[in-house]
């Protein structure tokens, strides 16, 4: 991994300067980026981690056949690019060591409180009181929260559930003392998690039966494997790997991002291209019609996948598309009277995706709450500030660039713009720094006038869509975001 020790990489404060304490809450790959950024302009830092390790949802997904669907290469911090991933998308335990060495060759861990979940946040005096479930209290100039959005498991409630006599757990809760080989395992969902499953789990069942919710669109891409060689290559020329993930990162967002904003685009035509010409590849035309999905691909997240059809194919995969009726205690009961026999039941059903900092109570100037600011849904300006709420910032927050391609790039882009916004408080510029009101709504109202044109309004349910049915992510191009992120425009904040 080419990357340098924390103590090299460090700005040293100018005479003058206000010296910051700062809270992260999470130690995930934003809570790691955003402690290093934040050690690095000379700043006291504490990290808040509920858990017990780094990587977060890295840490808490274990289940089988757990990989990142985004290029590896691609899914690292620019500063710490990794020359030994294994192949071109990197299995989860892989990814979650990575994390966990950036954190300790940076000294993150010195400075991390495992185990402390925030449970409050006030603010009064131009500074954050903070509280833990461990009673644990502090104070903070300012606040950064990289908490994420995967690590609340949706659970759905099945009538019977309690009676079931097999094991049930959530795919982010994995019971890794249940047995696997030679069961009836039964899997309810047909997301990314859900085609990971199968592709492992097919080939080590007796009987394997899929509960499909809704179809879901899959492009097919071949995890390629690097050779020795190449590893090598990569780890003696540095810029051979920038060039590679040049490369990986130009084919995504010209082909992905610019296809999920604009519903007539020949880029999302080329998708729908692949994703049909990869159902082809079903050969029984009554499972390929139950596979089929009724909305546009890229409504829902891409699942990408170059094996998943070939699992589902399998003699001993059953495919159910009837709805769950209810569980009882040998397995499962559907509305077309079928029954179901299972060992295992996982629930591969997602996550509450409009958590983010949440349950924390956050209280800001005047006793506002964010809960009462976020009744109807989440909103954040460029997904990181929210009125009279100074100097607390989000990474990869409400509205941020979302979908098939590297979170960790989207949140080196906003941890800079926030660096730049705590560079005024540490100048004595300012002492507080939150968006203005009237610039949220000029945001929101620009945003929710671009979604119109995107993939994610054209008639699928989706977890990108909020209460009112807009999509609840970035629907601007990339390039926008890149040139948002750039420079602050400060006229759009309330300093005082």
């Amino acid at each position: 991994m080419n990357s340098a020790p924390h103590d090299k990489t460090r700005i040293q404060p100018e005479v003058g300067d206000r010296p910051i304490r700062a809270a992260v809450i999470g130690a995930g790959m934003g809570g790691i980026l955003a402690a290093i950024k934040l050690r690095e302009r000379g700043m006291q830092v504490v990290v808040f981690e509920k858990g017990h390790g780094f990587g977060g949802t890295w840490r808490e997904n274990t289940y089988p056949g757990l990989a990142c669907d985004v290029s590896a290469h691609w899914y690292t911090y620019s500063f710490a690019r990794n020359p030994d991933w294994k192949s071109l998308m990197a299995e989860g335990p892989d990814i979650r060591d990575y994390f966990d060495r950036v954190a300790r060759e940076y000294g993150i861990d010195a400075i991390t409180r495992f185990g402390e979940e925030v449970i409050s946040l006030r603010y009064a005096d131009s500074v954050w009181n903070l509280q833990t479930a461990a009673d644990h209290g502090d104070t903070f100039d300012v606040v950064v929260a990289a908490t994420g959005v995967l690590h609340h498991p949706n659970i759905p409630h099945f009538e019977g559930i309690e009676s079931f006599e097999g094991d049930v757990f959530h795919s982010a809760r994995w019971d890794h003392d249940v047995p696997l080989d030679d069961r009836r395992i039964g899997v309810v969902g047909t997301g990314s998690t859900a085609a990971q499953l199968a592709s492992a789990l097919v080939p080590r069942a007796r009987r394997f039966d899929l509960f499909q919710r809704t179809a879901q669109w899959v492009l097919p891409r071949q995890n390629v494997p690097y050779s020795d060689e190449e590893r090598a290559r990569f780890r003696e020329n540095p810029e051979e790997l920038e060039e590679l993930v040049r490369e990986l990162r130009a084919k995504t967002l010209e082909g992905y991002a610019a296809a999920v904003i604009d519903v007539d685009s020949p880029e999302l035509a080329a998708i729908e291209r692949l994703c049909r010409e990869n159902l082809d590849t079903v050969r029984d035309p009554e499972l390929r019609r139950r596979l089929t999905p009724d909305y546009r691909a890229a409504c829902k997240r891409l699942v990408i996948s170059g094996t998943f059809y070939d699992a589902i194919q399998r003699p001993n995969a059953n495919l159910v598309t009837a709805p769950i009726q209810g569980i009882e205690p040998e397995g499962v009961r559907t509305a077309d009277g079928a029954f179901h026999d299972l060992d295992i039941l996982v629930l591969a059903t997602g996550f509450l995706v409009d958590r983010f900092i949440r349950p924390t109570t956050v209280v800001g100037r005047g006793g506002i709450s964010l809960d009462d600011v976020w009744a109807e849904g989440p909103q954040a300006y460029l997904s990181v500030s929210v009125p009279d709420f100074p100097n607390l910032f989000l990474l990869n927050g409400p509205n941020s660039p979302i979908g098939n391609f590297s979170l960790v790039e989207v949140a080196q882009h906003q941890i800079e713009y926030i660096l730049q916004l705590i560079d005024g408080i540490r100048h004595g510029e300012y002492a507080e720094v939150s968006v203005t009101p009237a610039a949220m709504r000029r945001f929101e109202d620009d945003r929710c006038e671009a979604a119109r044109k995107t993939v994610w309004v054209t008639g699928c349910d989706s977890w990108y869509l909020d209460k009112r049915g807009v999509p609840a992510s970035w629907t601007f191009s990339y390039d926008r975001f890149e040139e948002e992120m750039a420079r602050p425009r400060m006229e759009d904040f309330d300093t005082r």
